[in-house]
């Protein structure tokens, strides 16, 4: 137990390291802490550190499905549901074709074992890429698709991964029963994640404590995840359909209090999740290494080599068709949805980043088949997927910013925010207009203080005058009001402190204040820099 905790304390000693580098370095902290893993992996003399699939699937990857789909906009993925079906469904399915070819005939790959391969490098992994163009500012709508395949592509993997392993272990396998299964499994998690996520609400609904909902928010995607999956799913479309259910319905459902304490349990949650993840990945380059070691080196390097270059070129091969053609063939969905420029679906097609799931799929490869032989290729297979990882995760992570730049998408992703800054904007006085509206009514022929109408006419006069009226300038006056709001909030706060040293608050009383100025600070720092949030 000792050892298992510190173990513990290391990794995230390693974390907060590697993220305070990466935020002097401008890279995404995901890249380093795999670089870091391997690094510490290589070291003599260190604890040997394994990651075992069934934690990555049972324990790690519903609260991050979970949590992403709680975050995606319904509305949006509706919309975008065309291209999220096309990548999450379409492309892996043509990419595990793909490599499950460059398998049989390059590497000498039995057909079903390549499937098995092709399964494993098919699904990107989103997390990497995403924190690296969020902080591009690229347009919305790219990063709407690639946060809803990343959501559905790892179900898709998943699915074809299981009928691969069967086959391999059976040898036998029927397209129409493994069609229909498929199918079965989509409709069912779609029906129970729903299900789940509304009795979810209710249940957080009842409870009227934020400590209780909480908890139930993290009891949830286990819920929609472990029952398909123990069942022969995957758990991973119940689980992002519990999420979106989540996302639409919870705003009606769930209380103020409850969502500022979950917004910071999660992010929190999420953010150890994934560095430690990341991590591990990383410190699973020894154990790999000393399973490889029967293998010619030049034979490792050329079956990883090629196998990436099959991944990357077979999602290229894809994204373009997949966005053209639709519109070509349907003139009524040009209309409505015209062809974005090629720099979108470029950007789309260079983001195949793969990550975590897939090697918890190649670690969770039995080592034996139903007649006791063993698992053909299982090692190969292993460092190949630990290999395609490596090179496009730090390969093409690393390259992510230089390609946003040469493709000029920063000035396309900067218009269309200043577009949404405006919107805000308009919504902002819309909504005070109404609410001015509303006073009037609620309060003429009312017998109400003067003291009381006065103070609330007050309030609304105030947020009328705070907000801008055009978004130049609002963006400076957001700006001023913002750094001198902290100013006087660091002055209030230094008070406060005194006035307790002094004897003449309590400490109750020094906390009452204190989380009224936290919370006033928080909402500042939820406005960003951008001119958004004026109130």
């Amino acid at each position: 137990m000792a050892s298992i905790m510190q173990t513990l304390l290391l990794m995230l000693s390693v974390l907060v390291v590697v993220a305070i580098a990466a935020r002097r370095l401008n890279v995404a902290p995901s890249i380093l802490l795999v670089i870091a893993g391997v690094g510490i992996a290589l070291v003599p003399g260190l604890p040997q550190v394994e990651l075992a699939p069934e934690v990555v699937l049972l324990v790690i990857l519903p609260p991050l499905i979970y949590s992403a789909g709680v975050a995606m906009s319904w509305r949006e993925f509706k919309f975008n549901l065309r291209p999220i079906a096309l990548l999450a469904f379409g492309c892996v399915v043509f990419t595990t074709f793909a490599v499950a070819a460059a398998a049989h005939y390059a590497l000498g790959f039995a057909w079903p074992v390549g499937f098995v391969l092709g399964a494993i490098i098919a699904p990107p992994d989103v997390v990497a890429p995403l924190a690296i163009a969020r902080r591009l500012v690229l347009p919305r709508r790219l990063l709407v698709v690639l946060e809803g395949e990343g959501l559905a592509n790892d179900a898709t993997a998943l699915i074809l991964y299981r009928f691969a392993v069967a086959a391999v272990a059976t040898a036998s396998f029927s397209f129409d029963r493994a069609a229909a299964t498929f199918a079965a499994i989509v409709v069912g998690e779609v029906i129970w994640g729903i299900g789940v996520g509304w009795l979810s609400l209710r249940l957080r609904q009842w409870a009227g404590d934020p400590r209780v909902e909480i908890t139930l928010s993290l009891m949830t995607p286990y819920v929609a995840f472990w029952v398909p999956e123990h069942l022969g799913g995957s758990g991973v479309l119940a689980t992002v359909a519990c999420g979106l259910y989540v996302s639409w319905n919870g705003p009606r459902l769930i209380s103020s209090a409850t969502r500022l304490q979950g917004v910071f349990f999660w992010d929190l949650l999420v953010y150890l999740i994934e560095g430690l993840v990341f991590l591990l990945t990383g410190l699973e380059a020894r154990t790999l290494i000393a399973q490889t070691q029967a293998f010619p080196v030049s034979e490792l390097v050329t079956a990883t080599v090629w196998t990436t270059f099959i991944a990357i070129a077979a999602r290229f091969t894809w994204v373009f068709p997949a966005t053209y053609i639709p519109r070509w063939v349907s003139p009524s969905l040009a209309r409505r949805d015209p062809a974005p420029p090629w720099q979108l679906p470029f950007l789309l097609a260079f983001t195949g980043v793969r990550g975590v799931v897939s090697l918890a799929a190649a670690l969770a490869i039995p080592y034996t088949l139903d007649n006791g032989q063993p698992f053909p290729h299982r090692d190969l297979i292993l460092f190949i997927t630990f290999g395609v990882i490596i090179l496009t995760l730090v390969g093409q992570g690393l390259m992510l910013p230089s390609m946003v730049r040469w493709l000029g998408l920063s000035r396309l992703g900067r218009t269309e925010h200043a577009a949404e800054l405006e919107a805000e904007l308009a919504a902002r006085q819309a909504a005070l207009a109404e609410v001015g509206k509303r006073f009037e009514a609620a309060t003429d022929g009312k017998n109400l203080p003067d003291e009381v109408i006065e103070h609330l006419r007050t309030r609304n006069t105030h947020r009328k005058q705070i907000v801008p009226r055009n978004l130049r300038d609002g963006v400076d006056l957001a700006r001023t009001a913002a750094r001198l709001k902290r100013e006087l909030i660091a002055a209030e706060r230094e008070f406060i402190y005194r006035l307790l040293r002094e004897g003449k608050i309590t400490d109750e009383a020094r906390r009452r204040i204190e989380y009224e100025l936290d919370l006033e600070e928080a909402s500042l720092a939820n406005r960003g820099q951008d001119g958004g949030g004026w109130m």
